[in-house]
């Protein structure tokens, strides 16, 4: 499957033969090459290898470093740390290994790169549990990273293991980029108290009508932040005292989509005025509410904040 401009592939077979610009080695932090992944990577493309390993080595758990490939095809080895010597490894551990992994790619500036099952040989952590562990990273590398990857392979050495990362990757960024992408989604609304009463803007892009100032939700931003500059863009005025007021979940209340939007109640510094796409803005009383046509439920969260008065 794709995502962006990078392909992501779940194979069967030798790591060790698989042509990429790195392969990941799941190492110990020492960086000693002993059995499992490790041992092949030594076996096919020598000692040389651990050799440069190990001299920059030990390091944290969750980083990763690189060496030359040896005899291998790959151009560098990525010695990612899921375990110390005590062989034991975890979900943090794995994680940061993966994460670490990707971004020393992009430094690299490499196009490809070969993962195996992290922390799933000696660590003896569950296949399933990995894959979607890896599959979390990388959605997240792709999404927030401006990455130089065109390609993303796990390779599995044999039948069942490839079976459950194939479900563990693929299967898990299917339902991610496609269902999950159809919605719910999230927005923020402000009520925003000033001495002469609350702040309405009028939207100038459909659904139209007057409205509390918000919206969107960006990705790997909080609702406290998101409804902070939100007010900013749309009426030009700093929040604060943010406080959760109520969260709307009817699928009907956005004529567009199904959205779930997180009310906040704040008091304001600054004077309104009409910003981004605010057609116009003022300031009411709680008593002209019901002259007023609002856009979505936005009459109905003021009724609701009103009985709180």
């Amino acid at each position: 499957m794709k995502i962006k401009n990078t392909e992501i592939k779940v194979v069967m077979g030798d790591i060790t033969e698989l042509r990429a610009d790195a392969i990941v080695n799941a190492a110990n932090n020492k960086l000693l090459m002993g059995g499992g992944v490790a041992g092949a990577i030594k076996r096919k493309g020598g000692k040389i290898i651990e050799e440069e390993a190990v001299k920059k080595g030990p390091i944290e758990i969750g980083q990763a470093i690189q060496t030359g490939a040896g005899e291998l095809a790959a151009k560098y080895i990525i010695h990612a740390a899921t375990m110390g010597m005590d062989y034991k490894t975890d979900e943090i551990m794995i994680r940061n290994a993966c994460k670490n992994s990707l971004r020393l790619a992009v430094e690299l500036k490499i196009n490809s790169i070969v993962f195996p099952a992290l922390g799933c040989g000696t660590g003896g952590f569950e296949f399933l549990a990995s894959a979607k562990i890896m599959a979390q990273e990388v959605l997240r590398h792709l999404r927030q990273e401006n990455t130089s990857l065109k390609e993303i392979i796990f390779c599995l050495y044999n039948q069942e293991i490839f079976t459950v990362f194939k479900k563990g990757i693929l299967g898990y960024l299917e339902y991610v980029t496609t269902k999950l992408s159809g919605g719910p989604y999230v927005t923020v609304d402000a009520i925003i108290e000033l001495p002469e009463g609350i702040v309405i803007i009028k939207r100038s892009n459909p659904p139209f009508g007057w409205a509390l100032p918000g919206g969107f939700v960006d990705y790997a931003e909080s609702l406290e932040d998101a409804v902070i500059r939100e007010a900013k863009e749309e009426t030009d005025l700093d929040l604060t005292q943010v406080q959760q007021f109520h969260t709307y979940s009817d699928p009907l209340r956005d004529p567009r989509f199904h959205t779930i939007g997180t009310v906040f109640i704040a008091k304001a510094k600054g004077i309104p005025k009409a910003q981004d796409d605010a057609a116009q803005i003022k300031v009411i009383q709680l008593s002209q509410i019901e002259k007023l046509e609002f856009a979505f439920d936005h009459k109905k969260i003021l009724k609701d904040y009103l009985k709180t008065k």
